[in-house]
């Protein structure tokens, strides 16, 4: 039996807990609301994020961060943005076991990953990221789903990756902590750029090529960073960008198909692609990086120009070699 903490009840980490919390496993779920997770506990509902979908009775929600001591492992599921305040304000270090950061984003102010801000907060934490192609509501019903388990340590990844796989949850070990983060995060401005497309009429052509000179971006800035090539070919790369690409369920392409229909830049929830965005030109810049895609979404977030005016700007530039 393991026994599993997620801290944060949104939609993701309340799927993540409902797809661990079988067998013999014990999760708890922790939330700041505590009126939230005292429904959550009661009803084995999450009505707020994951409405009809019963969750399993062996899930226990509370807003008690002393129910999380004595644990096997905590799972991290606070938005990208806020991991930094959420460190700093939960004595995370008291629980003696691996953290796995579980959201996809890059702080904007800093343009540092998850593991990056968890080794200036907290320098001795265990420490994984979990990523991929996986939709809460499918993870919530027990739907088979494969993501991309993330570690230096390979005795810590093998270790999770047998804690952390269930019957309809499948891990793939990957050593490549810095490319799994940077899959997860840069597919989110891409996925932004998609919905735009579809939401422009611009057609399937162009979206698919989107995807593909998405995915080229994508790659060259996760290389200068310190990422691996072949760790973006698998599920926490072109895996999560084709879903995240080609389904209203992912909350960045539903933005970008709002944006394109309606223009209006408020997403109404987390939309951890807005941030990136800007976070993502950054580092291209400070790189030496050419993402002509990604500085186009950031100028449309900003208000700077039109969706009709950054079509024009991509479709004007020079002719080139197709290359990654």
């Amino acid at each position: 039996m393991s026994r599993i903490g997620i801290v944060g009840a949104g939609a993701f980490g309340t799927g993540l807990a409902a797809a661990l919390a079988t067998g013999n496993n014990e999760v708890v779920l922790w939330g700041r609301d505590a009126k939230q997770t005292a429904r959550i506990d009661t009803t084995k509902m999450n009505a707020r994020y994951l409405p009809d979908i019963q969750l399993p009775q062996s899930l226990h929600a509370t807003s008690d961060f002393n129910a999380l001591s004595s644990l096997d492992v905590v799972l991290m599921v606070t938005p990208a943005q806020k991991l930094r305040e959420t460190l700093a304000s939960l004595d995370i270090s008291s629980l003696q076991c691996p953290v796995v950061f579980c959201s996809k984003g890059i702080e904007t102010d800093s343009g540092q990953l998850q593991s990056d801000i968890a080794l200036a907060t907290l320098p001795n934490i265990a420490m994984a990221a979990l990523s991929g192609p996986g939709f809460a509501s499918e993870l919530a019903q027990g739907l088979p789903t494969a993501l991309t388990l993330g570690s230096d340590d390979p005795a810590l990844g093998k270790s999770l990756q047998t804690m952390l796989s269930t019957q309809s949850l499948r891990l793939y070990l990957s050593n490549d902590l810095r490319g799994v983060q940077l899959g997860g995060a840069l597919k989110n401005v891409f996925a932004i750029a998609c919905g735009i497309v579809v939401g422009a009429g611009l057609g399937e052509s162009a979206r698919a090529a989107l995807i593909t000179r998405g995915f080229a971006e994508l790659s060259r800035l996760t290389v200068a960073m310190g990422g691996k090539h072949e760790t973006l070919i698998g599920l926490s790369g072109f895996g999560d960008l084709t879903l995240s690409c080609t389904s209203e369920q992912s909350r960045n392409f539903a933005f970008g198909l709002q944006l394109a229909k309606s223009g209006n830049l408020q997403p109404g929830k987390t939309v951890e692609g807005i941030a990136t965005a800007l976070a993502t030109v950054k580092l291209a810049h400070a790189h030496g990086v050419d993402m002509p895609i990604a500085n186009q979404v950031a100028k449309l977030l900003a208000g700077d120009i039109t969706v009709k005016k950054a079509l024009v700007n991509l479709m004007t530039r020079p002719l080139r070699q197709e290359s990654t």
